[in-house]
Parts: structure tokens; sequence; C-alpha cells
């Protein structure tokens, strides 16, 4: 349906009527997750459109019908035509699918379009140079990650929208790399986000599946120093840090935005810390900046009892800095981020070094004793049984 609509040659795109008939609509959640700092390019919309042609896989029809929605709506504009007949079930579906994005605008749709598609063809292993999502000015290109950096704001994505963006080893070691070149590129703030409905999930809890020759005991030595490095790329990021948290966040994605400079978040978003309920303990300094932004108890909350805040909740908490409508999340926080990307870059970085300067040394400190206590919980019984239980519970579901 959607192939055919787009034109593509991809050897999916004869999906047969019954199965597309079974594609429901309602399922679908489209929410304006790509970023407006710098929408795709025609250039870059027409590069998507010929990568699509060169997908291997089926993406399934759920996939496809947002393809469709988003080529219409960065073509045409929000859906303002008839609705098709009751009978008429193909046309019908593509109708409610393109209707569903709502009022999101051409060069948003376009940007969606671009994303969406580059992430699938990364999926099947597709070079760096076939995906079109990444605007002018990108730099280095990752698998996990779509980094852009134009306009004074360098954009890290997180890019598995399949898995909610749950962080893997791989990733790890991209975003370490990504804000080491953020820290030095020409850009004056950095933003981290998510693609799809997910800012985060949290870890990829297959990392812990994956136990190498020197056992546990080496998984847990080597996942110690991997977390260390990650945390300390965060502690000592010269630029304002800004989180656009644009859906759920668990996990380190939650406790790592205590070393953020500002937090947007959209009012779906959510924030959960399971560390006890998987056998484990805090970590991204978490341990000191939540007591202090929400108060002891409030943190304990959320640390050893696994509370889940809701975005408002969060905000009077302190750990958001400001939560906004879902229908004008995107608008809102990358026009005002475009904004404070004219300031002076060396004033922001002065004044963000003298903020923080206090409690560098702490936040270090804080950081080793946290990874500590972890890699003594990962060889843990306890720790292990907690993740075979969850496992043992989503097998189920």
């Amino acid at each position: 349906m959607a192939a055919v609509a787009l034109k593509c040659t991809a050897p999916w795109r004869f999906v047969k009527l019954r199965s597309l008939v079974r594609s429901t609509v309602p399922s679908l959640k489209f929410h304006t997750t790509a970023s407006p700092m710098m929408a795709a390019t025609v250039e870059q919309f027409e590069q998507a459109k010929s990568n699509l042609s060169t997908l291997k896989n089926d993406p399934g029809n759920e996939v496809k019908l947002k393809i469709y929605a988003l080529f219409k709506q960065a073509t045409q504009g929000p859906c303002n035509t008839p609705k098709p007949g009751m009978l008429d079930f193909v046309n019908k579906v593509k109708w409610d699918a393109w209707k569903a994005l709502g009022s999101i605008s051409q060069d948003e749709a376009r940007q969606q379009y671009c994303d969406l598609v580059g992430s699938l063809v990364a999926a099947e292993g597709g070079s760096s140079a076939q995906v079109a999502a990444q605007p002018a000015g990108s730099g280095v290109a990752y698998e996990t990650l779509l980094v852009t950096t134009e306009d004074g704001i360098t954009t890290i994505k997180l890019n598995r929208p399949a898995k909610k963006n749950a962080i893997t080893t791989e990733m790890y070691n991209d975003i370490i790399a990504a804000l080491e070149q953020a820290a030095k590129d020409d850009s004056v703030i950095t933003i981290f986000t998510g693609a799809g409905d997910f800012y985060c999930s949290g870890n990829d809890l297959s990392n812990f599946t994956k136990i190498p020759e020197g056992g546990v005991e080496q998984m847990a030595r080597s996942g110690g120093d991997l977390l260390r490095k990650y945390v300390k790329a965060y502690i000592d990021f010269p630029k304002p840090l800004v989180a656009v948290v644009n859906g759920p966040a668990v996990g380190i994605s939650v406790t790592v935005l205590g070393l953020f400079d500002l937090v947007y978040a959209t009012e779906r978003a959510t924030f959960h810390t399971p560390f006890s309920q998987l056998g484990q303990s805090a970590e991204g300094c978490s341990s000191f900046t939540f007591p202090k932004i929400m108060g002891a108890t409030k943190a304990t909350e959320m640390l050893l009892f696994n509370k889940k805040l809701t975005a408002a909740q969060a905000s009077e908490l302190g750990l958001v800095t400001e939560v906004f409508p879902d229908s004008s999340f995107q608008s809102e926080v990358w026009t005002r981020l475009k904004a404070y990307a004219q300031l002076p870059p060396n004033s922001l970085a002065l004044s963000k070094q003298l903020i923080r300067s206090v409690e560098k040394e702490r936040l270090h400190a804080v950081n080793d004793a946290e990874v500590e206590l972890l890699m003594e919980r990962w060889v843990s019984d306890e720790c292990f049984n907690a993740v075979m239980s969850f496992f043992q519970a989503k097998a189920k579901l």
C-alpha cells in the first residue's frame, strides 16, 4: 500500500490487501518527535525516498502506514480530503493514518520521514551515506545515533526507536564519542533527545546476558569501566547540555538528568528508576544529585522504591525545568533553543564552568563510588535472580 503510493521498488512493495486491512490504525501512535531545529532539505527528502527502495526486508504494515502518512503530510500538508467510504478498506486505512498526524508542519513531517527511513536503512546495515536523515553540517555518523550540528546546536538523537532507544554497549561508546565531538565542535549548546515515541528505556538488558570468557566478574569490570567513562563524559561536558525528553525515560537516561543544565519534557513523559526491582543500585551521580534537587525523601522514593514520576511531578520536584503540551512540545522547545544558541558561546561555557566547578570533584567521587557498588551488585546472586525474573516475566507477556 504505502510502497505503491511512494512508487517504491523494494521487494516488499506488493503487500497483499488482506494483510493491509488487518493493520489497525488505532494502534499507531503519531507524535511530533522530529526536531524542527533544521528540517531535512528537499534533497535529503528525495534521497530518503530513493533509499526506501533499497530495503530488503518488509518493515511491516504499521511502519508502512506511517511512512505513507508522513509522505502525504510532508508533500501536501494536513489531511483535508474527504474520508473514504466504509467499504473502501484500503484507502480508509491510509486516510486514517494520514489524519492521525494532525497539524504537524510539512517540515516536521519531512524530517520525521527522513528519520524513519534512515533508521530502517541503518537497521539493515546500510552505509551512513544511505541514511538521509541528517541535515547538512552533520559530523561523524554513528550506528545507533543521529548526530547533527547546525545553527549553533549539536543534537544527539538516540536512534533505536524499535527498541525504545534502549542503550546497548555499542550505544554507550557512541554517546561518549558524540559528547567528546560536541565538546570540540563550533556549536553553542548540545541537545539530547530520542527518535520515536520514547526518550530512552534505559539499559538494554541483553547487555547482561552476554557473558565474556572471563565470566561474570570480567563482565562487571568491563561494564563498570564503561559506565564510569560514560557518566564522566556528562560531568566534564563544557557547554550547556539540554535534554529534550520526548517520551518516557527509564533508568540511566533519568539518573544522568541531574547532570544536565536544562530538562524540557512533553506532558506525556514519565521518569522511572527501577533499580532495586532489578537488584541493582543508583548510578549517573543520582545518589548525590537527586537528594540535592528534590530532597532526601522524594529521592529515596524514586531510587529505592521505584516510584515513577509523571512529567508534572518531575517538574514540581525540580528534576524537569519545564513541561510542554505534547501537541506543541517540539515547536515551543526548539524555538527557545534556537534563541539560546544565539547567545555568546564563551559567556555560556564560562558561566556553566563557574556554576559546576564547586561540585565537579564531588561528582567524580560519587561516580566512582556508585560504579564500585554496581560492580558488586552485578556479580551478586540477588541481582542475577532479579534480572532473570524480569526476563521470565517479559517472556510471559
